[in-house]
């Protein structure tokens, strides 16, 4: 802790490191241990028991939160024809096709989701090697890859977020602002459980929630006992 900054260590002074603390506790201990000036995004991180190596024990997709995230998302559409008319009317921040393409294969990236309909995803695909790396290649899992258009930019501006168990098997998913109100974060944090409680692969043995541990984005981390969430098993 010696490299950290004086207010990330009186806040740090806050958090028992030997504890985990029940989720509404470490919500209000989350909001009281943000040092930052500025409205820090929160965030969950989630240890799962899978073996990440096997296809049947992956952990992907997408949920809407109650209450947001706190953040507008950047919106871009790959579609033609009346689907683009579809997702210019739903809000989209950008409708294309070819013209966008190009654009991010010279380095434009002014856009935070995308959404593309199937007869795209030829033409998307040849951008795999510089989206994939960077999280926003369009999946079906996450109902970025459809002709719901409407319906997938609207969950989107309205809060939808993804998961993805990472190779250590580690998922981080964002649950709002520092400034929410504590029973706003709450309600974010408990959907997120529960989906991923949903989703548990059939194949993964023993105990699947391991660790779940919320922060701020220039806070320390929080242990919260997986036992105390109001979910459904």
């Amino acid at each position: 802790m010696a490299n950290k900054g004086k207010k990330y260590q009186e806040a740090a002074k806050l958090v028992d490191r030997t504890k985990a603390y029940d989720a509404a506790e470490a919500i209000e201990l989350v909001k009281k241990a943000a040092p930052a000036k500025f409205d820090e995004s929160v965030e969950v991180a989630v240890r799962l028991g899978v073996d990440t190596k096997k296809a049947d024990q992956q952990v992907r997709g997408a949920v809407v939160l109650p209450n947001g995230t706190g953040k507008t998302q950047r919106v871009l559409v790959f579609a033609k024809g009346e689907k683009a008319k579809e997702a210019e009317a739903a809000g989209a921040d950008h409708v294309g096709d070819s013209d966008y393409i190009n654009k991010i294969q010279q380095g434009w990236f002014e856009f935070d989701v995308i959404v593309a309909t199937p007869d795209m995803m030829a033409e998307v695909g040849k951008l795999g090697r510089v989206l994939g790396p960077k999280g926003l290649m369009p999946n079906p899992k996450t109902g970025t890859v459809t002709f719901e258009v409407e319906k997938a930019i609207n969950e989107i501006k309205a809060g939808k977020v993804e998961y993805r168990v990472d190779k250590t098997g580690n998922v981080h998913v964002p649950i709002g602002k520092v400034s929410f109100e504590a029973e706003k974060l709450a309600e974010n944090l408990n959907t997120i459980i529960e989906t991923l409680l949903k989703v548990k692969p059939a194949a993964a043995k023993g105990t699947y929630m391991k660790n779940v541990a919320v922060s701020s984005t220039m806070g320390p981390g929080i242990k919260v006992n997986p036992s105390s969430f109001a979910v459904k098993r």
